[in-house]
């Protein structure tokens, strides 16, 4: 068993002289962080808005037409019942495409996010529930990050993968 130390080369980090490229069983497991946030995440964010969106037809956690700004009442066509019923649609759609496609569903749930953040804001009176979905919204812009840099690994794992497949081929003939 090898104990080598990890170097800025090995861990993924642009910090070093290297390519940033992971090598070795450490740089194996330096993914595998960012590997478990993504999918907690993904998770969450997935859940999360499934449940609430579910939960603004049945009322279990509480009345949420008290939590749509005055302003926005009076815009929107019907009741403040007949919105959170359109709201809940959305959410359950925003968990059902962070699910297939986490790259966009998690930018849908960051406007999402910040929507009723402005609502919230707009109420003055409900700031701790705002923050609390500002913490959110950063986490939700954290999947974000992962979702991209993990398709930007993919496909470099796949185009690395190609040459060495292509590089054997070549030494076979």
């Amino acid at each position: 068993m090898s104990h080598k130390l990890a170097t800025p080369e090995d861990t993924g980090s642009d910090t070093g002289s290297g390519t940033g490229a992971s090598s070795g069983a450490v740089g194996l497991r330096s993914h595998l962080g960012s590997d478990r946030a993504f999918f907690l995440l993904r998770t969450i964010f997935t859940v999360a808005p499934i449940l609430f969106g579910l939960d603004k037809f049945f009322g279990l956690l509480t009345n949420w037409d008290s939590y749509l700004a005055p302003w926005i009442d009076a815009i929107v066509p019907g009741t403040a019942h007949q919105a959170m019923f359109a709201v809940g649609i959305i959410e359950i759609i925003a968990g059902i495409v962070v699910a297939v496609a986490p790259k966009f569903g998690s930018l849908l749930v960051v406007a999402w996010l910040a929507g009723i953040i402005i609502d919230l804001v707009s109420m003055g009176q409900i700031f701790d529930i705002a923050l609390r979905d500002f913490g959110l919204l950063v986490a939700a812009l954290a999947l974000t990050a992962l979702a991209f840099d993990r398709l930007q690994k993919m496909t470099a794992s796949m185009i690395a993968r190609l040459i060495t497949s292509c590089l054997i081929t070549a030494r076979r003939w």
